[in-house]
């Protein structure tokens, strides 16, 4: 028999066991609409994002070879708003411009070689979060790089004989690798091959002098290519150079007279002197390498002793690196003049000229109507002809040996 006080207790047992299951369903269970900011105090937890903006610096931070050129900083999903870049331990501020998209930074100047830089870049994604970047690093050093000096200039106009002429200042080993970063292209569609003198001199030219009017292109990428062990080149740019009308003239050591022909039409027949018996002129083609309003020549630079030393020779222009020049003479016989008549030079090729190179002259002339380029051919001397590589003279080497030179 149940007592009302029995009673009592097992509802009120039963109703607590209820609540009990129904917290516990609860717990297990969860709830969907619950909110998962919420935290076990009620209060709110913050979420953790960071920017999508990811900043890239050229230059790795720690780098001991970075490259002098293409030293830059850009980022990809953001826009960049601040980027400083100074030279590390002076502070010495390094201008830069950051492009107008926002997506790039890169230096106004070219770095120096070896030398140690700070780079720090911040920049912010869509929805104003920002994210930065830092780094020191140190350019590629003298030592460790190599640079090639090249001929014609950037803009220039030259004759059809001009070849593209680079000496470098470190003895290159992997040659291909550095030619095949050096093309040459002319808008005349004639084939452009390099060849290689020696391990640091690489010279490129087609198979017959360059068409009249052409337009030449030379791309230089060798930034960061591997010349040799340890050896990194540093230059990137493009250069193109217009080859002017087309002027070949011809030294005949037989007969004293140079021809000198443009554009297929004879302009003039001059007298000349070439070399004398004991000091001949080399035949062959030969390019005008520079040219002098007037220039010292002096017999011991180019080991005849103390045979001559004249401190103005008028509209000298070079032929070859040996010491060999078309020039204009002053100091002549007047009495028995050469031109036209015999050899009396140290090799040389003279014209008939005065002093301070102001008159109207054969020399003056030729001078004035020759451009940098232009051939000039010697022919029936008793000497042998120029080495290819004494000079801009590589048309004096068969195109078969000159391709052969290649490392492409």
């Amino acid at each position: 028999m149940t007592t009302p006080d029995i009673a009592a207790r097992r509802v009120l047992g039963a109703i607590a066991a209820l609540v009990v299951g129904t917290l516990t369903l609860s717990a297990c269970g969860g709830n969907a609409s619950a909110d998962a900011n919420t935290d076990s105090k009620g209060g709110s937890k913050a979420t953790a994002r960071t920017s999508t903006a990811k900043i890239t610096i050229s230059a790795k931070d720690g780098a001991t070879n970075a490259s002098i050129n293409s030293t830059g900083v850009q980022v990809s999903d953001g826009t960049l708003t601040e980027v400083k870049m100074t030279v590390a331990g002076s502070g010495q501020a390094v201008d830069g411009a950051i492009s107008a998209n926002g997506s790039s930074w890169k230096p106004k100047e070219q770095l120096e070689r070896g030398t140690k830089y700070q780079i720090s870049a911040t920049a912010k994604d869509s929805s104003g979060k920002t994210a930065a970047a830092n780094s020191i690093f140190t350019t590629v050093t003298s030592s460790n790089s190599f640079i090639g000096t090249y001929t014609p200039d950037n803009g220039t106009t030259v004759g059809v004989g001009m070849p593209v002429s680079f000496n470098f200042d470190k003895v290159i080993s992997d040659k291909k690798a550095v030619q095949s970063h050096i093309t040459v292209t002319s808008s005349s569609g004639q084939q452009v091959v390099g060849h290689w003198f020696g391990a640091q001199r690489l010279d490129f030219r087609p198979q017959d002098y360059w068409k009249a009017g052409s337009k030449v292109t030379m791309k230089i990428d060798l930034d960061g290519v591997q010349g040799a062990n340890g050896v990194y080149g540093v230059q990137k740019k493009t250069v193109s150079f217009t080859i002017g009308r087309s002027q070949v003239s011809t030294v005949d050591v037989n007969t004293q007279t140079m021809t000198v022909v443009r554009d297929g039409q004879t302009l003039k027949s001059l007298p000349i002197s070439s070399g004398s018996p004991e000091h001949t002129t080399y035949n062959g083609q030969m390019v005008i390498s520079e040219k002098f309003t007037q220039t010292r020549m002096n017999s011991q630079t180019v080991g005849l002793g103390g045979e001559y030393d004249i401190p103005d020779v008028p509209h000298a222009m070079r032929l070859t690196s040996s010491g060999t020049f078309i020039h204009g003479n002053y100091w002549y016989n007047k009495s028995n003049p050469p031109f036209g008549q015999t050899g009396t030079s140290h090799g040389c090729v003279g014209l008939a000229d005065v002093q301070g190179a102001q008159g109207a002259t054969n020399a003056a002339w030729f001078y004035d109507n020759s451009l940098i380029g232009d051939v000039v051919i010697v022919k029936n001397s008793p000497d042998k002809t120029v080495a290819p590589d004494n000079g801009l003279n590589g048309w004096n080497m068969a195109w078969s040996e000159w391709t052969a030179g290649s490392a492409a």
